[in-house]
């Protein structure tokens, strides 16, 4: 006690002396949190500022209530880092695991506004309809997995618990099975060969190798990325969910006083598909030749990503001086267009597995039926 007393005392000497607090540990400098973390200290922080709390006073309020971990920890060092003269921008840099580069650069044109409180409600809106829609993406991802999984193991306990017994029963009176039982009965037991189960799992490890680091070089992400936007089904999901983020980072932070390239640069960084960080690239290099933004977009080759609608109402935006509040009417239309492609997809999805299941599954319950039929002739002999 006396030691973490001393260490305390001491820190905060160093703090009054105006001494810089050291860069965090690395652990600590690319930790991760949950968004709902996230979220809570902006909308606190938000609503503190706005009711006349000091920064400083308003980020230890906060630590002090924050339950123990790497978070209160962070938020801690944050407080600290500014009552020895960073600015909050500086401290919330030491962490680019949990605030981003979003998150700084509107904190940034705050700074420069004197519009903290406002930014970090807006902030805090912005991270909640995104979690919003990562949830819902993942959702609609989670379904045909948990079907998947049924099926493997419900064919599973057919082929490896029902079949033998069925194949034992034939061996011991000398009959031979029907093709098809026959069939399914060599593939179980292949399946329950450990040198032959063995070549596979190495090859499936093998494969995922080759897939995870060729999926880090640039044909790799092009693959995958061109993949993940024409997938008939979900392609249209993935799609909207990205166009969603990217419009709703452009309408929260030019609604901050954030400068329209730096948003772009942003939404570059965020945006984690290859064909899309190479629109939002481009788009950038044309704005900076003086282009407007709609146009910047339609003389990219991947301006066919986004609807000739959606660059109309940006092109309407930029003329009438209201690009943030298009981009906020657009990230809604988007996020409602997402919503209704998650309900496609899941009703799509639904019936195809149940005709795959059915088909497996169906397989195999004959399969099974066609020794039951021939039983009592065999148990006969």
């Amino acid at each position: 006690m006396q030691t973490a007393t001393l260490n305390r005392e001491s820190k905060h000497s160093d703090v009054a002396a105006g001494v810089r607090p050291a860069p965090p540990p690395p652990a600590m400098a690319k930790a991760k949190i949950n968004s709902a973390e996230l979220i809570l200290f902006s909308t606190e922080l938000s609503v503190m500022l706005d009711s006349g709390v000091i920064l400083t006073d308003a980020i230890a309020a906060i630590a002090e209530q924050t339950k123990p971990g790497p978070f209160k920890y962070i938020i801690t060092d944050i407080a600290d880092r500014i009552a020895s003269g960073e600015s909050f921008s500086e401290a919330l840099a030491s962490y680019p695991g949990i605030f981003n580069s979003m998150f700084l650069s509107m904190v940034k044109a705050s700074e420069a506004s004197g519009q903290m409180p406002r930014m970090l409600e807006v902030l805090s809106g912005y991270l909640t309809a995104d979690a919003d829609t990562r949830k819902q993406v993942k959702g609609a991802m989670l379904y045909p997995l948990i079907m998947l999984l049924m099926a493997v193991a419900a064919t599973g306990s057919l082929m490896f618990f029902v079949l033998p017994r069925f194949a034992k029963i034939y061996d011991a009176k000398g009959a031979e099975l029907p093709k098809l039982t026959k069939m399914l009965v060599s593939f179980s037991t292949a399946l329950g060969d450990v040198n032959i189960m063995a070549v596979v799992v190495t090859s499936m490890i093998f494969v995922y190798v080759f897939i995870h680091f060729f999926r880090q070089t640039q044909s790799g992400q092009k693959f995958f990325d061109w993949i993940k936007v024409h997938t008939p089904i979900f392609g249209t999901m993935f799609k909207d969910a990205v166009l969603t983020r990217s419009m709703r980072i452009m309408a929260t932070m030019v609604n901050t006083g954030v400068s329209l390239l730096d948003a772009l640069n942003v939404m570059k960084m965020s945006c984690e598909n290859y064909y899309f960080r190479k629109l939002w690239t481009l788009t950038d290099a044309k704005i900076r030749d003086g282009y407007q933004f709609s146009e910047a977009i339609l003389l990219s080759p991947d301006s066919h990503l986004i609807a000739p609608g959606i660059i109309q109402m940006l092109r309407a935006g930029e003329k009438s001086g209201k690009l943030a509040h298009v981009c906020d009417k657009v990230s809604l239309f988007y996020e409602k267009k997402l919503q209704n492609s998650i309900r496609t997809a899941t009703a799509l999805i639904e019936p195809l597995m149940i005709i795959i299941m059915g088909g497996v599954i169906g397989t195999i319950a004959i399969a099974l039926l066609l020794p039951v039929f021939r039983i009592s002739s065999v148990m006969a002999k």
